[in-house]
C-alpha cells in the first residue's frame, strides 16, 4: 500500500461517521468519495479568550517582540518624528515609499525617498537602505503583520529586498486578535505578504541567520488615534 492510500484511508475512516446532507456527491470517478463534499462541522475557536480592544493591541506588541521585531508606540502627531529618528539611527541615506504613503508621514525625514517603480531592478532595490509602509492588517495572537499590495503598501518586492522595514500599524482599527478574523478582512485575490518578525532562517546547528529572505530589521510602529 502506498502512502497515498494510507493518508486517504485516514480520511475516509475520519469521515466514516459523517451523516449524509443531500449535498451532490462528486463525479464518480476512482478515488472519489462523495463524502468529501458533505458539510462538516468545524467548531474551532475564533479568538482565544476574551479581551478588551487595548488588551489585544497589548498582545500584539509582545508576540511581536517575542518574534524579534521592533515594537514603538506613539500618536498621529508624533509618527513623523518617530519615523524621522529610526531611519537616522538605521543611518538610512535613503527610503523606499509607496506610491500612496501618506504624506505626513515622512514630512520631518530628510533620506532620498526612492519611489516603487516596476522597472526597477533587484540590484538597484538592494541599494535602498529603509522601505516604509502601512499595512492591510495585523494579528495579535500570532504577532503577523499581514500586506496587501495595497496604495499606502507598494508591490512585495519592496518589502522583501531593502534590510530594514518600518511598518505603520492603526491601533485599534488594524488590529484583530486572530487568522480566522484577519481572513475576513482580507481578499484572497490580492497578492498576501505575512510577516512574522525580521526574515530567519536556521541551518541544522539551529543557528539562526537573519535577513537571508527578507528584512534584518523589522520596526513595528503602532500609531493610537483610531
Amino acid at each position: 500500500m502506498s502512502s497515498r492510500d494510507l493518508i486517504l484511508g485516514r480520511v475516509r475512516r475520519a469521515l466514516a461517521d459523517v451523516p449524509r446532507d443531500g449535498t451532490p456527491p462528486l463525479p464518480e470517478q476512482p478515488g472519489n468519495d462523495p463524502r468529501y463534499e458533505q458539510a462538516v462541522d468545524r467548531k474551532y475557536l475564533r479568538e482565544h479568550g476574551a479581551r478588551s480592544a487595548a488588551e489585544t493591541v497589548d498582545l500584539l506588541a509582545e508576540n511581536l517582540a517575542d518574534y524579534r521585531a521592533i515594537v514603538h508606540r506613539t500618536t498621529d502627531e508624533e509618527l513623523p518624528y518617530v519615523i524621522t529618528r529610526l531611519l537616522a539611527e538605521h543611518g538610512s541615506q535613503d527610503v523606499l515609499v509607496p506610491p500612496g504613503l501618506p504624506p505626513e508621514w515622512m514630512s520631518a525625514a530628510d533620506p532620498t525617498r526612492v519611489h516603487d517603480r516596476a522597472v526597477s531592478t533587484p540590484g538597484e532595490l538592494d541599494k535602498v537602505a529603509s522601505v516604509v509602509t502601512g499595512c492591510a492588517v495585523a494579528i495579535a495572537e500570532t504577532g503577523t503583520i499581514v500586506l496587501d499590495g495595497g496604495p499606502d503598501q507598494g508591490r512585495r518586492r519592496i518589502t522583501l529586498i531593502p534590510d530594514h522595514h518600518i511598518c505603520v500599524v492603526r491601533v485599534p482599527g488594524q488590529v484583530v486578535a486572530s487568522v480566522p478574523q484577519a481572513m475576513e478582512r482580507l481578499d484572497p485575490a490580492r497578492p498576501l505578504t505575512w510577516i512574522s518578525g525580521p526574515s530567519a532562517t536556521s541551518d541544522i546547528e539551529l543557528d539562526r541567520v537573519e535577513g537571508v529572505h527578507g528584512p534584518r530589521t523589522l520596526e513595528v510602529v503602532l500609531v493610537s488615534g483610531e
